[in-house]
């Protein structure tokens, strides 16, 4: 297997460009190759199989997806509220319209899961931890809920999320501020 780090990682956001704009069946190493702009027969020095590939896109996703910390921080400011929380859904909406191919790409990944028992049980694994990591960051900061109100939140926003990234005429786009709001002032307690 080659080791050259940023030609994986190059390799990765391809793979990534491929699954949102041709759907997991247009993943092919040739694909991945000539979106990268790279020699054909690349990407197979890179990843094992197509199931390393898919498997490898999907920890790209998250990685690309996942703000760095002093993003957090900078949002973490203001005190515990719901309007806090407001103010986070929103920018998790932003987050995800900004990185729209990456959300595509993983929603391709989920669908394929559902015939790749082994892709399945990796996404399982990593989206129950980041939902995990989601409620101890909740209740560690203080914010208002519990478990429970993470969970429904979670459920909510990805609701809206699917809606408004794959088909955004069914939440106009100038309300989508307000739904957000409504999801959270629904699902979040007061205080």
């Amino acid at each position: 297997m080659a080791r050259n780090p940023e030609r994986r990682t190059t390799l990765l956001d391809a793979a990534i460009d491929v699954l949102a704009s041709e759907g997991a069946r247009g993943l092919t190493f040739r694909a991945v190759d000539a979106r990268a702009g790279v020699p054909a027969g690349t990407a197979s020095n890179y990843f094992a199989n197509r199931d390393d590939l898919l498997t490898q896109s999907g920890s790209r996703i998250t990685a690309r997806m996942v703000p760095a910390p002093e993003s957090v921080d900078a949002a973490m400011r203001p005190a515990p509220s719901r309007e806090l929380v407001r103010s986070l859904m929103v920018w998790l909406v932003q987050r995800i319209e900004a990185e729209r191919t990456g959300y595509l790409a993983m929603l391709e990944l989920r669908l394929e899961a559902t015939r790749r028992p082994a892709l399945r049980d990796r996404l399982t694994r990593a989206v129950r931890e980041q939902l995990d990591e989601n409620v101890r960051f909740h209740l560690e900061a203080g914010l208002p809920g519990d478990t429970d109100t993470v969970l429904v939140l979670y459920l909510a926003m990805t609701g809206v999320l699917l809606e408004h990234v794959t088909l955004p005429g069914v939440l106009p786009e100038a309300e989508l501020d307000r739904i957000v709001e409504t999801v959270v002032d629904r699902i979040v307690p007061e205080g």
